[in-house]
């Protein structure tokens, strides 16, 4: 995995999506949206480290499909979910609304009655929304997505030329265990590991199982690019990939650091979308209903957190959100702390401000205590002898009331500036502007994560008993 530092938009995203990009016809904007409305595709994967492709910068992962839609398309840069476990990062990005407001903050969870989603959104504009693969999300009313099969997806996308459709595919890869794809194509000696990572073989191997699951993951991009291709619906269809949130590795997944909350973001809608095109934009994903909806033709909609970047997509303006935000809820994790751990972070295109709302605690989770990949326990037996690999794992474990990383100069939020007292003025102001959106999404940090009781499962209504 690697970091992608990219100050300006001249971003290089390697030779291979150069090459391509040289390769391809120059399209012509149309200077009005298509008719009929356009389809839409959305793949979104399962625990995928934003930069484990390779037009994000990877040079040991093979994913051609996933390299070959950013040649087509545009690739954003700064692309972020605000919550870097399943279930609340898929609801967010269904709803349009940031999880403490829209209820589901812990993994596991459901929104709020009431809360409406891309299926009613799309729908009222005429669209046929479907759903195949992962789903971790409720309740059904809030999320009446047709559901669609795996051996479907070609029905589905064919069924009815003249109705627009919108199919969200959610793939289970490369979500834990490794076990998809040919681990066999990576020699773990050869991989390139990130420095937040303790180098051991357990730890190689296991990066070398997630990557042959990342190849596998391209191959149902491909799938999917080719379905369609062949439906004769490509012209019309906004193709989207996006990689969920950062893999089951520390600093990843269950975090407010980058690898966990940055997301790979890649569209493509040939005659609108400059192929090759990359956007430093920063967007979220409650961004990304709005979008959809401004792309359909649609009004804007009240009570949403996000708002459209398609201006972006366009090529109109290469702005969008100055700050974006990260919230994670440790309850609801499997092993997570028993006490709490709130997490809550601001982000601007250089600084990145995290509050640990409870640090006395440890933080703790399933990759501590279950240890499924293996390389848990090699890095505490290295950690007896290594000063290096001690440092991870108790900064894994324990972290200060705050943290403030320089992004440009330390993209993998290592070196903690927050006691220096130089920084002091621009902690308060983050810290301020942090405290005062937490206010406005009802956020009472400890006291929200500790309130929250899982909704309990209705019961189907047992049949009356026949008279005799």
């Amino acid at each position: 995995m690697y970091a992608l530092v990219h100050p300006s938009r001249q971003l290089i995203v390697g030779t291979a999506l150069i090459a391509a990009a040289t390769l391809m016809p120059r399209l012509t904007l149309a200077a009005e949206p298509p008719s009929p409305k356009p389809n839409v595709l959305l793949i979104i994967a399962d625990d995928l480290t934003f930069d484990a492709v390779g037009c994000y910068g990877n040079k040991d992962v093979s994913t051609p499909n996933i390299d070959r839609l950013a040649c087509e398309g545009m690739l954003l840069s700064r692309a972020f979910t605000a919550t870097a476990m399943c279930a609340p990062t898929r609801q967010q990005l269904y709803t349009g609304i940031f999880p403490v407001r829209n209820g589901a903050y812990p993994n596991h969870s459901r929104v709020r009655p009431g809360i409406k989603s891309i299926v009613h959104y799309l729908g009222d504009l005429g669209y046929r929304v479907g759903l195949c693969g992962k789903s971790h999300i409720g309740p059904r009313e809030a999320f009446p997505f047709e559901n669609v099969g795996r051996g479907a997806v070609a029905d589905f996308i064919g069924r009815d030329k003249q109705q627009p459709f919108c199919l969200i595919y959610a793939s289970h890869s490369p979500h834990c265990p490794w076990s998809a794809g040919d681990a066999s194509l990576y020699k773990p000696d050869k991989l390139a590991l990130p420095p937040y990572l303790v180098d051991t073989p357990q730890t190689r191997s296991a990066l070398a199982r997630y990557y042959g699951e990342v190849t596998d993951l391209d191959r149902e991009v491909g799938d999917c690019m080719e379905l369609v291709r062949d439906a004769g619906v490509k012209q019309n269809t906004i193709f989207i990939f996006t990689s969920e949130q950062g893999a089951q590795f520390p600093h990843g997944k269950w975090t407010c650091y980058d690898t966990g909350l940055h997301v790979s973001l890649l569209v493509r809608w040939p005659g609108r979308i400059k192929p090759g095109s990359v956007s430093d934009a920063m967007v979220q994903y409650v961004d990304v209903v709005p979008t959809l909806v401004d792309a359909a033709g649609g009004r804007p909609i009240e009570g949403l957190d996000g708002r459209s970047f398609l201006p972006v997509l366009l090529g109109k303006t290469d702005k969008h959100n100055d700050v974006v935000y990260g919230v994670h809820t440790t309850k609801g994790i499997i092993a997570g702390t028993p006490e709490g751990y709130p997490i809550r972070s601001i982000r601007t295109q250089t600084h990145k401000y995290i509050m640990n709302l409870n640090h006395e605690a440890a933080f703790h989770n399933v990759l501590i205590s279950g240890d499924r990949e293996g390389y848990w326990k090699s890095w505490l037996k290295r950690a007896r002898t290594d000063p290096a690999a001690a440092k991870i794992v108790r900064w894994y474990e324990h972290r200060p009331a705050e943290e403030l990383y320089d992004i440009v100069n330390d993209p993998h939020e290592l070196n903690n500036l927050a006691g220096d007292p130089a920084n002091r003025p621009l902690i308060d102001s983050l810290r301020k502007r942090l405290e005062a959106w937490m206010h406005q999404q009802g956020d009472k940090g400890l006291e929200t994560e500790l309130s929250y009781r899982k909704a309990p499962k209705k019961r189907p209504k047992k049949a009356p008993k026949k008279k005799k």
